[in-house]
């Protein structure tokens, strides 16, 4: 039988990714429905979680679905020394699919490997986060009317982001050009840049930010430094606070410009921006309710 598990945005076409689109359209217009009435979703988060999460559950809701799960691994057989293999098979016996989020990269393409029911990667450490990537493409989509040619700004740290390497992924079908800002600490990995060559995908590196820099900007991709990441916690100390966008800063760039942000924040977007109309982060979240709805239905194999 054909696993739909969502492991990796690599997986999807560009004519994928454009019904995934109009799915999402679809469910904002009708977000209450009953397609997966008498489904069960289990989320699995062995790592914190607030928006992704929620909104997941908030989809198997409105869709009709009963959710299971756990949000504190500490409250689980985990912590007596479970594997993560037995967990998923365990939990499979229970569940029409399985959304996990983890702290160990390629956790999510094991446990699809492990289980037939379908897998939905909510995040595996530093590596991907493909529903983070369909209510970014959605995002991107809604506010600039197309997914083509655009100008596409991502800021922070782009060394453990797995949102823009998710991104960066699923941008190659529409031929962008990148602009990677980043300190030296937390730039591109060379995997990454190297997957950009063999896909014709332009990008520039800058380590400046100023309102030079993002002039040019359409989709300007902010993300916070991660403190979960580092084991050097004076490197983090270092580099947490090294690029803050401030309202002040936005005054010359393009009328569509839009600023985009996984969330949550902690520095990196001053609060003197959330006024301004080119903010979109808030809108961004809520974007992921549809797309996550039309993610649990595409790999439960139901159609619009």
């Amino acid at each position: 039988m054909e696993n739909r598990s969502l492991v990796t945005i690599a997986d999807y076409s560009k004519e994928k990714i454009l019904y995934m689109i109009e799915m999402a359209r679809h469910f904002e217009a009708n977000p209450n429905s009953k397609l997966l009435e008498g489904k069960i979703v289990a989320t699995l988060f062995f790592e914190p979680s607030t928006r992704t999460r929620l909104s997941f559950e908030t989809a198997a809701n409105r869709l009709g679905a009963r959710v299971i799960g756990f949000a504190d691994p500490k409250a689980t057989s985990s912590s007596k020394g479970e594997t993560l293999k037995d967990t998923i098979i365990m939990v499979s016996n229970y569940a029409d699919i399985i959304v996990m989020r983890h702290y160990l990269e390629g956790a999510a393409r094991y446990a699809s490997e492990v289980t037939a029911v379908p897998i939905v990667n909510a995040g595996d450490g530093a590596n991907q986060h493909p529903s983070q990537t369909m209510l970014d493409l959605y995002s991107i989509y809604k506010t600039q009317g197309t997914l083509e040619h655009l100008n596409i700004y991502l800021v922070g740290d782009l060394k453990y982001g797995r949102t823009v390497h998710s991104l960066l992924m699923a941008m190659r079908h529409f031929d962008p050009t990148f602009h990677f800002i980043a300190p030296d600490e937390l730039k591109m990995p060379e995997e990454y840049k190297i997957y950009c060559q063999q896909q014709g995908i332009r990008y520039v590196e800058h380590t400046a930010f100023n309102e030079e820099v993002i002039a040019d900007a359409d989709i300007l991709y902010m993300t916070r430094v991660q403190r979960e990441r580092f084991t050097d916690l004076r490197e983090y100390e270092r580099v947490k606070n090294v690029y803050v966008l401030r309202n002040r800063m936005l005054e010359q760039t393009r009328p569509n410009l839009r600023i985009l942000h996984p969330l949550p924040r902690v520095n990196e977007i001053a609060y003197d921006v959330d006024d301004n109309p080119k903010a979109y982060y808030f809108q961004q979240a809520q974007n992921g309710l549809y797309a996550r709805e039309a993610i649990l239905c595409d790999v439960l194999g139901i159609k619009i």
